[in-house]
């Protein structure tokens, strides 16, 4: 009998909650004809956006557990017949970074060249710094972390993610946040509530692996939008699959403590066992879920190209992290997110 390969989402729980509103479906603009990206409202009035900052307390956040000591293993990839087709080409697409209004923490500064890393702390900030964070939310009644990262988008208000960091399980998260710059427990740059959570289609449907990409719009937090006060970083679509990369997140189960900002620096490879995504050397746990790919990295400036998220890992491999391709797929995602419009 042939062994089946265990796949390990990257994400952690901690103990006790309760889950916000059911899904409503909602419609924007897209990349590709076919199905289009699956959004639910969250927060979406000033008094749930108080009572979701109110309900994360620093001990609710620092409290953290791997989700594979709470959640049913997977024996498998969930892959659909579709999935195992090569995906559709398209012409790439680049977004710019953008800089906080009034900061000056993107200016240039020298560059450094690029160093190895398979899960070591980030020390030399830079953008970064801020436009990274850890992502918390509710699931199946339990609170949970995963981590994610600011972009350039029209309304200032985007946070790329996987999709299992948005929805698992059946059911969207709730009392969903992320927390721009976490460190040891200190918020610099504040929580910042999701109003509307996006994934692809395929995943919602069916947890494919492939497609396993999310975005959140948060609202506004004293009158400013979440990129004027962070920045965000540059995305793109469409690219070359095996680029230098770097990848960043807030692993949390062992050895990490899910207190700092984590990175792995190397050169993406093929997943050739399941899936159709792309590897990394890396050793970092759950918590990393949802944390930031980039091409065209500077250590310098703490600026890159988001082109894929920390997505999963195979049982039997946790030295390999792997995350979607940014097809067609993951920029429908992207553009509904812009759809949104400020909150």
């Amino acid at each position: 009998m042939r062994r089946r390969a265990r796949l390990v989402p990257i994400i952690t729980l901690v103990a006790g909650s309760t889950l916000l509103p059911a899904a409503v479906a909602h419609s924007a603009g897209a990349a590709a004809a076919g199905p289009q990206p699956i959004g639910k409202e969250a927060a979406d009035t000033t008094t749930e956006q108080r009572t979701v900052r109110r309900y994360w307390t620093e001990a609710k956040m620092e409290t953290a557990q791997p989700l594979d000591t709470l959640a049913p293993k997977k024996d498998a990839v969930r892959l659909t017949a579709a999935a195992i087709a090569a995906q559709a080409a398209a012409d790439p697409v680049s977004v710019p970074a953008t800089s906080p209004a009034g900061d000056g923490v993107t200016a240039a500064r020298a560059s450094a060249a690029a160093r190895a890393s398979t899960g070591s702390a980030w020390t030399r900030g830079g953008a970064i710094t801020t436009t990274a964070g850890r992502v918390f939310f509710t699931y199946q009644g339990r609170n949970a972390s995963c981590s994610g990262n600011a972009v350039t988008s029209d309304n200032g208000s985007t946070v790329i993610t996987a999709g299992h960091c948005v929805k698992m399980g059946g059911a969207f998260h709730g009392n969903w946040v992320f927390v721009p710059g976490y460190d040891r427990g200190d918020r610099p740059h504040g929580t910042w509530v999701a109003t509307t959570l996006y994934t692809t289609p395929q995943w919602n449907n069916s947890e494919d692996i492939n497609y396993d990409v999310a975005a959140a719009v948060v609202a506004p937090l004293n009158g400013r939008s979440l990129t004027d006060v962070v920045g965000g970083q540059g995305v793109s679509f469409n690219r070359a699959r095996r680029q230098q990369m770097h990848s960043f997140g807030y692993p949390a189960a062992a050895p990490y403590g899910g207190s700092k900002l984590v990175y792995c620096a190397g050169r993406a490879f093929d997943d050739f066992l399941m899936s159709r995504d792309i590897g990394l050397n890396c050793n970092m746990t759950g918590g990393s879920s949802g944390g930031p790919w980039f091409t065209d990295f500077d250590e310098g400036t703490g600026l890159g190209t988001l082109n894929s998220v920390n997505s999963f890992k195979y049982g039997f491999a946790a030295g390999w992290m792997f995350g979607p391709y940014f097809g067609t797929e993951a920029q429908a995602v992207y553009e509904a997110a812009q759809g949104a419009g400020t909150p």
